[in-house]
């Protein structure tokens, strides 16, 4: 065997070491997501939800591998979003807005964590209010936990990504709700958070992957949205993106000096994984 290839077979579930620095970014990103459950109230501003979630992340992933002879990287994988009622997913607001969780909200959380690349990706969904849910709202929750879990059952070694998307909209159908088109699940890998086998949510003439096979050793991130409506989502209102992520293969040709500067700063502190314009403002470059 080549170092390259021992190299190779290092990076996936084959290795006990690998095993671990997942397992570890799982423990806390779970640890996190339930601190930021714990904080959606009525009134709380969602970004200070946000930036606590994330740096709870920083704060336990720091205390990690800090006398190792090599360099980890750790840290945040994706930043905590806070995605409320009709917002799909994605929502990290800027320092500067002031939107508050209302009671009865329905909250949408997902946030990530990684240790020396090994990414744990969470989401959850929490409705700001003390009592059971009813209705459509506990319908639509019921539907995306039991399609997740029919996903996760499917997700193995010799089964097909077309087996996932047809089951769970068979079974979000049976709860009266429909699986949102667009949203894609990727295998992860070391430093990857969007891998090239993909998991599509709904097929339609604008969206279609590749027909891919699950193998041992792979991680995936199985991202369920189901909604009580058409499931086709709509501009309602202009959130403007926070949420970015270097595009590696690409070279950027900067005639501005600030701009070179902003994008110096980027490469160093979030060369390949997603970040929120917070921490690039945090720097006071904006």
């Amino acid at each position: 065997m080549s170092d390259d290839e021992r190299e190779e077979k290092e990076l996936d579930l084959s290795s006990s070491e690998v095993v671990t620095k997942y397992k570890g970014a799982a423990e806390i990103v779970n640890k996190a997501l339930q601190l930021v459950v714990k904080e959606c109230k009525p009134k709380a501003k969602i970004v200070d939800i946000c930036e606590k979630g994330d740096a709870f992340i920083r704060e336990q992933t720091g205390n990690m591998y800090k006398n190792s002879k090599k360099k980890i990287e750790r840290g945040v994988a994706f930043p905590t979003c806070l995605s409320v009622n009709n917002t799909v997913c994605h929502f990290s607001p800027l320092a500067s807005d002031t939107s508050e969780l209302e009671e009865g909200d329905m909250v949408k959380i997902d946030m990530g964590c990684h240790i020396d690349g090994f990414i744990a990706v969470v989401a959850h969904t929490h409705v700001v209010q003390s009592g059971p849910i009813t209705g459509k709202q506990a319908d639509v929750v019921a539907a995306a936990n039991t399609a997740a879990e029919v996903a996760l059952r499917l997700v193995r070694p010799g089964k097909k990504n077309k087996d996932v998307s047809d089951a769970i909209q068979k079974v979000a159908a049976a709860y009266d709700c429909k699986i949102v088109e667009g949203v894609l699940s990727h295998q992860l890998k070391q430093f990857v958070i969007d891998g090239n086998k993909v998991i599509l949510s709904v097929s339609n003439p604008d969206t279609r992957v590749d027909d891919a096979e699950f193998e041992e050793n792979e991680v995936y991130a199985v991202d369920i949205v189901a909604s009580t409506g058409e499931g086709k989502p709509k501009l309602l209102d202009e959130k403007q993106t926070t949420i970015y992520k270097r595009a590696v293969d690409k070279n950027y040709h900067l005639k501005m000096k600030a701009s070179r500067f902003i994008f110096s700063e980027i490469n160093q502190r979030f060369p390949i994984l997603p970040f929120t314009a917070r921490f690039v403002i945090v720097l006071h470059l904006f």
